[in-house]
């Protein structure tokens, strides 16, 4: 929301009352409080008939200082009036206040306020400058109309791009845009989010969250180019400014506040097929794919229902469609003897012609108007009502018609919509309905999400979202929503994906093939490789059926090595997940995440390292045209064992079988022994495949079982034309050296040459190798 007319003046309507100059600085323990003028106060009468601006600033976390700032301090804000956030208190900190500024440090980072006109507000870390504020940049914008707001304007250096701010398909750097944290329905192709995040990092390597769930209107370097703004109505604002030595801590240091994302079951990470949206369907229909997919050695593990499993106008009941699925139960018994997990479709909205309808509305259950009828409309679905998750009984209600059907055998739910939350609505515990629009999906992925774990127990939950708001990542998995099968909507999926990942997000999906219309077999098989080697990969589309078959045999083919190749690559990518976990990080990673100190990766948004290791380029293009970057240190190509000295871009063709997907020097990916399934035992018989060691580098692996335990730790380092290599917890394991022709000697273990390099067997009971090269 812009306040300014171009640099000087003020749009009309408005009166920006910024920071002069500090009057008093009160202090204690762990908190300080600035009382700013807004002019110089040249006697005693010029305090009386002015307003102050009340500035606190405190941690709740080691390098993460958060400011608070009021206008009228005492104007109420109905709930939810912040996020929900993990702190115990304040974090220990140090206080200066002396006759020039007062600043408060907590862990390496530090803010100070100077004194005197003109007041500035500094953010730095160890030192370092990262942003900070000054003339006529913080603000209470008066307003004549007396819808008042507060706003921020924090400093953009020169170079200094921006990301994040929740999955926006819009230009990967948000530097000139305008964006406006409200979430709608808008597919992937607009300026519209159905995740919006009021979070950002910089490439300076800070973060800024603004702890308001209502709408948070962002200038990103567009009304004033050299500025981040962000503005709230109302009296106050409050965010909090995440510091660290690489972004990698930033987003650990968020995820601190609102929560790690959950570790997704390993079964979630194999290939999901679904009937698509508005096909015909029934079990035979159901059992033609799963059986032609098993017929064509394609492994699936899951398989999805979408909404018409449930019948037309009655989204939703939570039954299942008689006419075509009259004997539900013991179809999901077929379907799970065939080794498969179920997910159906489901949305917080209950169609008029529901039986659920009546019930809800009588128990008040649904969202009212405030003349206290249920508020409905006919957009979606004829005559629904949306449910009250503020109202305890309608959460426990809703629930129970998801345990059922966890009875039943369902073990996972698509949480779809949540994002069209109307703000003319009465809620059951007096909720602003403002600040509830965004909020409504964390009530909503929270109740399923907890079923779940209460039905299957903890860290068997998982869900396929489409809305979120801040903290959603703690309710994984979610998906980038309805884009078009063209390979301008790939990219812009990728995009959004990468700008969620930098938003706290760990786990992120996609329709391969695109959802809106029917791919050509070319893009069908591009999007198939992006696709599987994302952190979920699912087969899903609208009017049409997404098995490879369909397309042509070669879909076929190409699907079959992919999911297979990810399947081999689960000991690696779930260990990789359980870091997300732990961590905060995406498993999917924007490159300048990665590799912050490389020009290069700033504006990169068409490949991505997948994990630590990993560096993925899909094709985005009929001819099979490949242009990707390469940054410093030595490559190998993971498919074909190429090597390629790194600083470089590169341009290259790529049949259906392959892309670029190339490993880091000094690294050590292990493959599994299994490539039938997702969720086997990563440890037995996994082969180490080390890459380029250098002189004097080490590394190492862990290696998870399926419940995200260390089962087997690897490590590696060379000294001179020595490898030693040492594994513990397992034993049947076996390292293969990339790229190698020969050794001289290895001292534990037996070695062979094989194509991929040489493959070294250490003797039974052994634990260690010595590899002479």
């Amino acid at each position: 929301m812009k306040f300014s007319n171009g640099y000087w003046m003020t749009r009309e309507g408005y009166e920006v009352l910024s920071p002069y100059e500090i009057h008093d600085v009160r202090v204690n323990d762990n908190a300080i409080t600035v009382f700013a003028t807004h002019r110089h106060l040249e006697h005693r009468g010029n305090t009386l008939n002015e307003p102050l601006m009340t500035m606190e600033f405190s941690s709740p976390k080691a390098d993460i200082i958060k400011a608070k700032f009021y206008h009228h301090k005492g104007r109420k804000r109905q709930s939810p009036d912040s996020f929900e956030l993990y702190t115990e208190g304040l974090a220990p900190v140090s206080i200066d206040n002396n006759d020039e500024f007062v600043s408060l440090t907590s862990g390496d980072t530090t803010v100070k306020i100077t004194k005197a006109n003109p007041v500035t507000i500094t953010y730095t870390h160890k030192g370092r400058v990262l942003t900070g504020s000054g003339t006529r940049q913080t603000a209470f914008v008066k307003a004549q109309d007396g819808k008042h707001h507060f706003r921020e304007q924090l400093n953009l250096a020169v170079g200094e791009t921006v990301y994040g701010l929740g999955e926006r398909f819009s230009a990967f750097v948000k530097n000139g845009q305008v964006v406006d944290i409200w979430n709608e329905d808008g597919g992937t192709a607009s300026e519209q989010a159905y995740k919006n995040i009021p979070f950002y990092v910089t490439n300076r390597g800070y973060g800024v969250f603004v702890n308001h769930p209502e709408l948070v209107s962002f200038e990103v370097a567009s009304e004033k180019v050299s500025k981040t703004q962000f503005s709230v109505a109302g009296e106050q604002l409050e965010y909090y400014l995440i510091g660290g030595d690489t972004l990698k801590d930033v987003l650990g240091g968020y995820t601190s506040l609102t929560g790690k994302p959950a570790l997704p079951p390993a079964w979630t990470f194999g290939l999901w097929l679904t009937t698509s949206f508005t096909t015909n369907y029934d079990e035979e229909t159901v059992n033609s794919f799963i059986d032609g997919m098993a017929d064509r050695d394609l492994p699936l593990a899951v398989f999805h229902f979408d909404c018409f499993w449930m019948k037309e106008y009655q989204w939703c009941d939570f039954e299942w469609d008689e006419r075509v699925f009259p004997d539900p139960k013991g179809m999901l018994e077929r379907l799970k003897a065939k080794g498969l997990k179920i997910c159906v479709w489901i949305n917080p909205y209950i169609a008029q012609r529901s039986p659920l309808f009546d019930e809800g509305m009588e128990r008040g259950y649904l969202l009212k108007r405030p003349d206290g009828s249920v508020w409905q409309w006919d957009l979606w679905q004829y005559g629904m009502g949306i449910v009250d998750f503020t109202n305890p009984d309608a959460c426990k209600w809703f629930g129970d018609k998801l345990r059922a059907l966890v009875d039943m055998g369902v073990d996972s739910f698509k949480t779809d919509f949540g994002e069209r939350i109307p703000t003319d609505v009465v809620y059951y515990d007096g909720s602003d309905p403002q600040q509830m629009h965004n909020y409504y999906t964390q009530l909503y992925n929270k109740v399923v999400f907890e079923v779940l774990e209460e039905k299957l127990g903890a860290g068997e939950a998982a869900l396929f979202a489409r809305s979120a708001t801040a903290g959603g990542q703690q309710f994984p998995v979610h998906w980038g929503g309805d884009c078009e099968a063209t390979y301008e909507s790939m990219a812009e999926s990728l995009r959004g994906g990468l700008s969620l990942g930098l938003s706290g997000f760990g786990f992120w999906s996609h329709d391969i093939g695109g959802f809106e219309q029917s791919a050509t077999p070319d893009l069908y098989k591009r999007w198939v490789a992006f696709g599987l080697l994302s952190s979920h990969s699912r087969l899903h589309g609208s009017t049409s059926y997404r098995v490879p078959w369909l397309f042509d045999e070669e879909a076929v083919d190409v699907l079959r090595r992919f999911t297979k190749l990810k399947l081999s690559l689960m000991p690696y990518l779930y260990g990789q997940a359980v870091q997300s976990s732990r961590l905060g990080l995406p498993m999917m990673r924007a490159m300048v995440l990665e590799y912050p100190n490389d020009r290069t990766a700033d504006y990169l948004d068409r490949q991505y390292m997948l994990g630590d290791s990993l560096l993925v380029a899909p094709i985005f293009n009929d001819q099979g045209q490949s242009a990707y970057y390469l940054p410093q240190g030595q490559w190998t190509h993971f498919l074909t064992g190429e090597k390629v000295q790194g600083g470089v871009w590169r341009d290259e063709n790529y049949d259906y079988f392959g892309l670029p997907l190339f490993v880091k020097e000094n690294s050590i990916i292990p493959v599994g022994s299994a490539n039938d399934r997702p969720d086997y035992d990563y440890a037995k018989g996994v082969s180490f495949h080390v890459f380029e060691l250098a002189d004097g580098e080490a590394a190492s692996v862990s290696v998870p079982d399926i419940h995200g335990e260390t089962s087997l730790t690897a490590n590696a380092s060379r000294s001179g034309g020595t490898i030693s290599f040492e594994a513990s917890g397992s034993t049947g394991w076996s390292v293969v050296l990339r790229g190698a022709s020969t050794v001289s000697a290895v001292d534990g273990g037996t070695f062979e040459p094989s194509e991929q390099g040489v493959v070294i067997v250490p003797e039974k009971g052994a634990t260690k190798l010595s590899i002479r090269l």
